[in-house]
């Protein structure tokens, strides 16, 4: 069940449908940076719900072709540069959302149905920008009521960062059980984690109700501060300092270059992983 951080990267194809957590929750970042070591390309990514430093460095990198969320940002630091400069530039592909729709499709593939239905988004422009939303009449009432019908998405693959893992592939995730959700409507599902568990997380009371089964993990890499510079739950805060020089150096290409220079690519930042 675990592997090197980069071999759970491989794992991760071209072209693949790819589901990622926000910044305010567990984000991969170290199986990100290893992806753009690897030079994987064409992903589509989907944000749950939003996405953050980690979507902007792949884009930034050249490895995504589509990209499905409601937002993108980097918080306190600013806007996402690369992802700016991307769409700016027609390289990529945006499918604009909103959090509850990202949230809702998710729903339906993880109930196995094909479509899930919703009434936020009614009203709004954003119907225009997705034919593949749906809006029909409500087959239960006796009068007009319009109901917007969203495809289920089942991701290829669910990627997130975890603070444990167990021998089973058990993965304790804490109080972000929207995970849980990620995972059970993802294909296939590829977690780092912070440290490896001694024993079974799912016979622990105090931690069970944190814990994803080891039934929906494909493989697990452990990546001590894996979310960095992200923070971690409780674990740790996120690196304000790095993500706004981050921000500031991702503003241009040269900047970003040498960002992945110093920070991704070389010997040193990838032996820190």
């Amino acid at each position: 069940m675990f592997i090197p951080l980069d071999d759970l990267a491989a794992r991760i194809q071209d072209g693949a449908l790819v589901a990622l957590p926000p910044d305010n929750s567990l984000t991969p970042s170290a199986l990100a940076r290893a992806l753009v070591r690897r030079g994987v390309r064409g992903l589509r990514l989907v944000g749950v719900p939003v996405s953050g430093y980690a979507t902007d460095l792949l884009i930034g990198a050249g490895c995504v072709a589509e990209l499905d969320t409601s937002a993108v940002t980097l918080g306190e630091a600013g806007a996402a540069p690369r992802f700016l400069a991307a769409l700016a530039a027609g390289e990529i592909v945006l499918r604009d959302a909103t959090c509850p729709a990202m949230h809702t499709r998710l729903q339906a593939a993880e109930k196995g149905v094909p479509f899930i239905p919703m009434r936020g988004v009614l009203g709004s422009d954003l119907l225009a920008h997705r034919p593949d939303w749906t809006v029909i009449d409500n087959p239960f009432s006796p009068t007009k009521d319009p109901i917007l019908l969203l495809p289920a998405l089942a991701p290829d693959v669910g990627i997130f960062h975890a603070v444990m893992a167990d021998d089973e592939g058990n993965v304790w995730v804490g109080r972000r059980r929207e995970l849980a959700t990620l995972a059970h409507a993802s294909k296939r599902v590829l977690v780092t984690a912070e440290r490896r568990f001694a024993g079974n997380l799912l016979a622990d009371e105090t931690l069970a109700p944190g814990v994803i089964s080891g039934t929906y993990v494909e493989a697990v890499a452990l990546a001590p501060r894996g979310t960095w510079p992200i923070g971690l739950l409780d674990e740790y805060p996120a690196d304000a300092a790095h993500l706004l020089a981050y921000a500031r150096a991702a503003r241009t290409r040269e900047g970003f270059a040498a960002y992945l220079a110093e920070h991704v690519a070389s010997p040193v930042a990838a032996a820190a992983e």
